[in-house]
């Protein structure tokens, strides 16, 4: 078999020689702006047909890699290099949830320091000695309102002792452990305090209902018991000190089981279902501030030393009193002794009369009667009158 080219090479030949025409053609031919052919080499402005050529040729495949090319790397950069993407993603997420847990956590922190600057400037308006204590834990059921505090028996807490919140009371002690305590709620139904109207000065018990509302109980019905009038402790149970707040009238119900009696329902000033911060009395004895306390210890000195100085001057009395027997009678009692003898001087029975009378003597009046020897007239005293008694 013959070899190709020695085959073809005439119509190979002739394939060149025509190429080789229209490239030198397309060389020499130029494309004005409006479209038409022109040989004339001055005619700068159009474009060679070669270049058009080449153009035409090269642009297509050029565009289409560029187009893929760009496609591809957009694909790359957005699906399929994303090996540390979904590790940043995490670590992201981690630290988004570390914020939050700080910033509820600093959140929570003001708060509290909210709420603690309220019970300082709520403990600070009364003279008993209180304790603040945390509250950390409830019941946990809906018929026995009672929760537990982080103060017990090692911080001097006793049965019995009065807490009270920001706005009024809140219970008693009813359970004391070693390091915690459990508070008896007053809106509990086994709960008791003495309490008093504020207006109509009406006493009564406070006890919560079976809805867990604080009432007083054991009122007689009276039309002058008002919604909105104060309760304040009477301070009769011993638990409470007199005049603390409770609450107001909320509304006043007639009693159930027994007539002519009422039963006065009270909003407590204190939030007895979201208490964080509780304060414990644990001492009924007033206390002072320390200028108070300061100036009742200069009151007490200037009274001691005014007492030393009265028993002072009482014993240099009695030294003196010693030293002077003669004007001290042992017959008579102290209050009547010379010295300490205060009643008057009795009066004077008689009018003592002057031995030489002249005219500037009370009660004087002259004599016109002439002397027998010198024939002037004698003065003589005017003789006192006698009154009838």
């Amino acid at each position: 078999m013959e070899p190709f080219i020695v085959r073809y090479r005439n119509l190979l030949v002739l394939l060149a020689l025509l190429a080789a025409q229209i490239v030198g053609l397309a060389v020499q031919v130029h494309r004005a702006g409006n479209g038409r052919m022109s040989l004339d080499p001055r005619d700068s402005g159009g474009v060679r047909l070669i270049r058009l050529w080449a153009d035409a040729l090269v642009s297509p495949p050029e565009i289409f890699m560029h187009a893929t090319g760009g496609g591809i790397a957009s694909l790359w950069h957005s699906y399929v290099d994303l090996r540390n993407v979904r590790r940043q993603n995490q670590d992201l997420q981690k630290t988004i949830d570390r914020l939050r847990l700080e910033q509820a956590a600093l959140l929570e922190d003001a708060r509290q320091g909210q709420r603690l600057q309220a019970l300082l400037h709520f403990q600070e308006k009364y003279i008993y000695t209180t304790l603040a204590a945390q509250v950390i834990g409830s019941s946990g059921t809906t018929q026995s309102r009672v929760f537990y505090i982080d103060k017990g028996a090692a911080d001097g807490l006793q049965h019995d002792m009065a807490v009270i919140a920001e706005g009024g009371i809140v219970g008693k002690v009813r359970d004391v452990f070693p390091h915690t305590a459990q508070i008896l709620v007053i809106n509990d139904q086994s709960s008791g305090a003495g309490v008093i109207l504020e207006t109509t000065r009406i006493r009564g018990i406070l006890r919560g209902n079976a809805e867990g509302q604080p009432q007083i109980v054991g009122i007689i019905a009276d039309n002058r018991i008002k919604p909105g009038e104060r309760v304040l402790t009477a301070g009769g149970d011993q638990i409470f000190p007199r005049g603390l707040p409770v609450g107001v009238v909320d509304k006043v119900v007639r009693d159930p089981e027994r007539d002519g009696f009422i039963n006065v329902i009270v909003k407590p000033y204190a939030p007895l279902d979201r208490l964080d911060e509780v304060l414990v009395i644990t001492s009924m004895e007033p206390r002072f501030p320390a200028d108070q306390q300061q100036d009742m210890a200069e009151s007490e000195a200037i009274k001691g030393a005014e007492v030393q100085q009265e028993e002072a001057q009482k014993k240099a009395s009695t030294i003196m009193a010693e030293r002077l027997p003669g004007l001290t009678e042992p017959n008579l009692p102290p209050e009547q002794q010379p010295l300490n003898d205060s009643t008057p001087p009795p009066p004077i029975a008689h009018t003592l009369q002057p031995l030489h009378p002249d005219r500037f003597t009370p009660g004087y009046t002259p004599n016109t009667t002439p002397d027998a020897q010198s024939g002037q007239s004698a003065a003589s005293p005017a003789q006192p009158q006698q009154r009838n008694p």
